[in-house]
């Protein structure tokens, strides 16, 4: 008799493991925060805490964002249609000169259950007073890797840049080998960070064996500001530095020719795409297919609430593979399979946590979602993968495990109280107004 914590049947199971690809009348078996179990279900003799019936739907992996600002939520729809410049330098850094460390834990939480409603299972953080992203990822049970973004200008959190990487330093040092946490460093981009302080970043990411996580060339203004300014494009200048590396996440790329794809090929860097945001900032269509193409690792990320303005993978997915066709003319470019790698496997191995998560096997994080595929805009289902990438919805997604832990059941989320969190940032909202 097989004892599990937790037990999913009578689903299709999309492993995202190129060896046991699929696993039709599934069963997976979770004791504590792995996946311990995982066969087709013959019948097999059980018991269990909780079982979960998938319904004949699909179980597969926790999608991955591999890029956001999670408290932005609080921002969302608080200045659309402006190019990204102006939208920076006269909304967004004037705004966050105020927030506080409520406004982030509050926007983070707000955050966690869109995205547990949505159906991902870890993100990719950048912002402001990460301490609190930190807590409400753990009150949330949500994974995570943070970091302090850190510029040339003073921070409302931490002050002088100085003090920004001894602030990055105690985060890693306090968050050092939480199961569900992890720290990076994140300088914000290289038209607000001097060489100085971008050298000093990647010094501290090798000490501490993290990545260093950056935007990169992101629009045309910062690509001309940063050749302007050092002479060099941006992946060349960072490569003047000595900074290009397997640890580098590089979010955006969109402006990058076919040298620069080769150098960041040649040094394993790895890209994060936001195609929803690239194209609401007019920021322009990254090379994904060719980065791809290249053997770059590239995983999917929805950026924040301000410039997107929302966190669900699905429909980022969908906008992925059908914007990449229409730039390549080419039916054939971005199949569902390699978005859905994107955003599981794919986005695992961008953030570098690819052995604990990213697909579903056993000795892995059980970090699980369950689709329930009754559903009009699902019938019939002839591809899985085609359906999840061109019709299913965050809104489709039944159950969520997050480390062992069944954080959403039939889409009640069990970590939080929603109402109170979207009180809360309705009350915060106000007072963003009224500055």
């Amino acid at each position: 008799m097989k004892y599990f914590d937790i037990v999913i049947k009578n689903g299709t199971i999309l492993t995202m493991d190129l060896k046991n690809p699929v696993i039709n009348n599934g069963i997976v078996g979770i004791n504590g925060e792995l996946i311990s179990f995982l066969s087709e279900d013959e019948g097999n003799c059980f018991e269990t805490k909780k079982l979960i019936d998938a319904r004949n739907g699909i179980i597969l992996p926790g999608l991955i964002n591999g890029h956001t600002h999670a408290a932005m939520t609080l921002f969302r729809g608080l200045a659309d249609d402006i190019p990204l410049m102006e939208w920076l330098s006269n909304y967004i850094f004037p705004a966050e000169s105020r927030i506080n460390p409520d406004f982030v834990y509050s926007g983070t939480l707000l955050a966690c259950a869109e995205m547990i409603l949505s159906g991902t299972t870890t993100f990719c953080d950048m912002y402001l007073f990460e301490e609190e992203t930190a807590l409400a990822c753990k009150d949330a049970g949500m994974r995570s890797i943070i970091g302090e973004v850190l510029y040339d200008f003073d921070s409302p959190n931490y002050g002088s840049v100085e003090k920004g990487l001894i602030y990055t330093e105690s985060l890693i040092k306090k968050w050092h080998n939480d199961p569900i946490i992890s720290i990076a460093v994140e300088p914000h981009s290289l038209f607000t960070c001097s060489p100085d302080l971008l050298m000093a970043a990647n010094e501290l990411s090798l000490k501490h064996r993290v990545p260093l996580i950056l935007h990169l060339a992101e629009t045309v203004d910062e690509t001309k500001q940063v050749e302007i300014k050092y002479g060099n494009s941006p992946v060349q200048h960072l490569n003047s530095l000595g900074i290009l590396g397997p640890h580098i996440i590089a979010c955006h790329c969109v402006h990058i020719n076919a040298d620069e794809i080769e150098l960041l090929n040649k040094y394993d860097v790895k890209v994060i795409h936001n195609p929803e945001s690239n194209m609401k900032l007019a920021s322009g269509i990254a090379p994904v297919y060719e980065m791809l193409s290249s053997g770059i690792t590239v995983g999917i990320g929805t950026d924040g609430c301000a410039s997107n303005n929302d966190l669900d993978l699905f429909s980022e997915m969908d906008t992925a593979a059908k914007l990449h066709k229409i730039k390549n003319m080419d039916t054939t470019v971005m199949n569902a399979y390699a978005v859905l790698e994107m955003a599981t496997i794919g986005g695992a191995k961008a953030l570098g946590i690819e052995k604990i998560a990213g697909s579903i096997e056993i000795g892995k994080r059980a970090d699980i979602i369950v689709i329930d595929i009754h559903k009009p805009h699902l019938t019939p289902m002839f591809n899985p993968y085609s359906h999840l990438v061109y019709s299913a919805k965050g809104s489709d997604v039944l159950h969520s495990i997050i480390n062992g832990r069944l954080v959403m059941s039939e889409r009640n989320l069990l970590t939080m109280d929603v109402k109170k969190v979207m009180e809360k940032a309705n009350k915060i909202s106000k007072n963003i107004l009224a500055n």
